[in-house]
């Protein structure tokens, strides 16, 4: 088994949305995000991230939409396994409004300050409904780079990925309404889960990074 973990936390968040998991017996190391170079492509980006990454086939676990960066990096270094959380493996998991968006470019004219204010429609996206995760869910969103927030949308809806890379276990949520359950071909459900289902969800998502770990 393993005892060192790399995770890729998320669109603009970082290990405050994992203080819920339990990886105390786990050296964890959470990768820092790094400016976007101008045109830079995500399977560049993710290259650049090698250097963070010390072990020898490392287990990856990926939130989101660094579930993306981490399915590149994993194209690019032997792995011992990668876990998904609510996100995609796939171009075909993306869901198809989103690829219809990027093609025409219609995510260039969505307003990042909309997505860097807390408000109830971003609340209910992201399936947060107590007080402490809403109050979270704000402060990550004024932390954002909204340089690195408006490159990771473009590369969302612009992925072309094909590629099934091998040892995957992905795990998503019922519930959630960012990246809809409809979509995606996953190995383990967590019933009524949301995007953020490692706040709320965290006992089940305990367990099965557990028996995964």
């Amino acid at each position: 088994m393993t005892k060192e973990l790399y995770i890729f936390s998320g669109l603009g968040a970082d290990e405050r949305v994992f203080q819920r998991l339990d990886f105390s017996d786990f050296s964890t190391t959470f990768i820092k995000w790094i400016v976007p170079q101008d045109t830079e492509t995500i399977e560049h980006y993710a290259t650049r991230l090698l250097d963070q990454i010390t072990t020898t086939k490392p287990t990856l676990i990926g939130l989101s939409f660094c579930g993306l960066i981490a399915v590149e990096v994993a194209k690019q270094i032997e792995t011992k396994k990668v876990i998904l959380i609510a996100s995609a493996k796939t171009k075909i998991e993306i869901p198809f409004y989103y690829r219809f968006a990027g093609q025409l470019g219609l995510h260039n004219l969505l307003p990042t300050i909309l997505l860097k204010s807390s408000n109830f429609i971003l609340n209910w996206f992201f399936g947060t409904s107590s007080t402490f995760d809403k109050q979270l869910l704000k402060q990550i969103l004024i932390d954002t780079d909204p340089t690195f927030l408006n490159w990771a949308i473009d590369k969302i809806v612009r992925w072309t990925n094909q590629t099934q890379t091998k040892n995957i276990f992905h795990i998503h949520g019922t519930s959630d309404r960012i990246l809809p359950f409809k979509f995606v071909n996953c190995n383990s459900t967590i019933k009524n889960g949301g995007h953020l289902m490692t706040l709320n969800k965290a006992d089940e998502l305990n367990k099965i990074m557990r028996q995964q770990l």
